[in-house]
């Protein structure tokens, strides 16, 4: 016969036990940290080769876990790129090819598809996006509507990199102090509340864009009676292009002082080791780099003089620092060369996180998590992007890019075909449908366009339809 008050005991004991388990399985879920810049080529980072720039704690990311070394973006401007970043699909199926413009905000653009933030708070994630959003400003896209608990920030593309703008809990108001700053003070906050729950925080700065400053003297003071070099184009003034480097610079320095602050307080919450911090950008930048200013829809620069548009995909606007730190999982000193892009996001995120895909949800990508645990992870033969140019300009755009070579489709456009000999010419210093090589590698570029038009076809792109012809 069982002792009566045995069987109490061990019912008290389950009984005031299921709190602590239940604590104890939050606790050992991992936490999320995404930070993106905006703007930020991946030759701006120390870690990728660039002596010059100030970037110590992007570099201790990817110092004390991994570095990806061919990390790329589905399309190279901003609002595109960031709704691929976080809905898994590209720009053409979001009906998102271009930076929104205040006007077509206004008129209803923004992101409808889910995202891999919606995921998570379903998940039991305390979930918030902190700094720029630009994927509409209309109530149905808000940041709270879209999977984040938390928001502060602006909706739009940009604010003031001193004394912004910002919304905050709902209301608009006018803040002192450096942007990057403010935003990392209030990320801070979120970590400290929600510590004790498992958390996705999202700190998407607005840093390196242009204004780039003023920034904090402290930043600015790297680079002090520094020359700082500038790539050799011909028609660009260097004088120009150094000061221009030099601002960019400290605007990213600004940012890299305010990400050692984060870390720092992980370190102190005792939540770095099992907290996966990843660090991107949403596309690449050129500043001189072929003889443009900024990114995919930068203009040419020679003599000092702004020309017209020069609608690109070249690896500078496409290709983005990625580093991750996860001290429970990646082994400090990693490198992954394997080719990856923003839009495997969703996937990652989730396989990362050991959370299942959402059912019927149309998600494109690979998911490369397993790589973080030694396992393989699929291998990707070719990349895809796009980008179509409206706003200032016009150009469609669609680009396949395997290991060896690149190929960019010009849309409605002649004699503008790109392709590039990546393993001779690594720079897309010479396109080979010029008139004078055409003829030797028009086959080549009519495989690559075979491939093109199949992986179009597979997501509908809209430039195939007839009414584009």
């Amino acid at each position: 016969m069982i002792n009566p008050f045995y069987a109490m005991s061990c019912l008290l004991l389950i009984l005031f036990a299921q709190p602590a388990l239940s604590l104890g399985l939050a606790a050992d879920r991992p936490n999320l940290i995404s930070i993106v810049t905006d703007d930020q080529g991946r030759w701006a980072m120390g870690l990728y080769g660039n002596r010059q720039i100030h970037t110590p704690h992007m570099d201790q990311i990817g110092k004390q876990g991994a570095v990806f070394t061919n990390a790329f973006v589905a399309t190279p401007v901003c609002s595109p790129s960031r709704a691929t970043f976080l809905s898994g699909r590209f720009p053409t199926e979001l009906k998102i090819t271009d930076w929104i413009s205040s006007e077509e905000a206004q008129e209803g653009a923004g992101l409808t598809a889910m995202t891999w933030p919606e995921v998570l708070q379903q998940h039991g994630y305390q979930t918030a996006l902190i700094g720029k959003w630009h994927l509409g400003e209309l109530n149905q896209f808000h940041p709270h509507e879209k999977g984040f608990g938390h928001f502060m920030g602006f909706l739009a593309g940009g604010t003031r990199p001193m004394n912004p703008t910002l919304e905050i809990k709902g209301e608009t108001q006018k803040r002192k102090g450096s942007l990057p700053d403010l935003l990392v003070d209030d990320a801070i906050n979120f970590i400290r509340t929600s510590k004790d729950k498992p958390f996705a925080l999202c700190l998407h700065f607005r840093a390196p864009h242009t204004p780039y400053g003023p920034v904090p003297e402290q930043d600015s003071a790297h680079y002090e009676g520094m020359k700082i070099d500038v790539p050799i184009t011909p028609g660009v003034i260097p004088e120009q292009i150094r000061q221009k480097n030099k601002e960019y610079y400290a605007s990213v320095s600004s940012v890299d002082r305010n990400i050692g602050r984060l870390l720092k307080e992980l370190d102190q919450l005792q939540l770095a080791e099992n907290t996966l911090v990843i660090f991107t950008s949403d596309h690449g930048y050129n500043n001189g780099r072929h003889g443009v200013s900024t990114k995919g829809n930068g203009h040419w620069i020679a003599g000092g003089v702004t020309g017209p548009k020069r609608p690109n995909m070249w690896d500078t606007s496409i290709r983005v620092p990625l580093v991750m730190r996860w001290p429970a999982v990646i082994k400090p000193g990693t490198q992954f060369d394997e080719i990856v892009s923003n839009i495997d996001m969703f996937k990652f995120v989730l396989g990362a996180l050991k959370i299942p895909q959402p059912a019927n949800l149309k998600l494109h990508g690979i998911d490369y998590s397993p790589l973080l645990f030694g396992q393989p992870a699929p291998v990707r033969k070719a990349l895809f992007g796009q980008y179509d140019l409206h706003n200032n300009g016009l150009a469609y755009l669609r680009m396949i890019r395997t290991p060896k070579l690149k190929y960019v489709k010009h849309y409605r456009a002649r004699n503008m075909d790109e392709l590039y000999d990546l393993e001779s010419d690594p720079g897309e210093n010479t396109n080979l449908l010029q008139r004078r090589t055409r003829k030797n590698w028009q086959d080549t570029a009519d495989l690559l366009e075979d491939q093109l038009i199949e992986w179009q076809k597979s997501i509908q792109d809209p430039i195939l339809e007839p009414a584009y012809e």
